[in-house]
């Protein structure tokens, strides 16, 4: 169970699931935001009820990029939650104003399809490009105020990254 902690306002922390997808070659699959050109991110959203971390992150990578759960390997799962605050611009206008911020748990998981598998035209889409980034280009890449969640993911699985 984590620990109740209040984030900015004093709202609660939304739990997240987030996928850091790498490829044979230990690049990342980024996706670039359609409401925010450039923009990138890995695939990542809300964790339902009744869902664990690990179903979400499945979930939402099918949601977000097309790919199927037998077209990836679960690799690793980040050790604990990795909290980040909403700039006071964003505050009580995304998620409906109920959250001050994302308490995340990360999957590090190996895509064993092809790259044609890949499909950011879903049913909602997220994202108008994607790509295979290296972690460093992606943590130039990210949106300022997810950077420090970013170089605590890369942390977690760059071992697993350099294989």
């Amino acid at each position: 169970m984590v620990a109740d902690r209040s984030g900015p306002g004093g709202l609660p922390y939304r739990p997240c699931a987030g996928v850091m997808l790498m490829n044979r070659q230990g690049l990342v699959f980024a996706g670039q935001r359609l409401d925010r050109p450039g923009a990138w991110q890995m695939p990542q959203g809300g964790i339902d009820a009744g869902e664990t971390p690990l179903q979400a992150a499945l979930r939402e990578l099918t949601e977000e990029t097309g790919i199927p759960e037998d077209k990836v390997e679960v690799v690793a799962e980040a050790p604990g939650w990795v909290y980040y605050d909403l700039p006071p611009e964003l505050l009580g206008k995304v998620w409906k104003g109920r959250f001050g911020g994302q308490r995340q748990k990360w999957v590090l998981m190996r895509f064993l399809g092809q790259d044609s598998d890949i499909c950011i035209e879903t049913e909602h889409p997220e994202f108008d490009r994607w790509c295979w980034m290296s972690g460093d280009d992606l943590l130039d890449s990210i949106v300022p105020f997810k950077r420090a969640v970013y170089e605590e993911v890369l942390a977690a699985f760059r071992a697993h990254l350099a294989a």
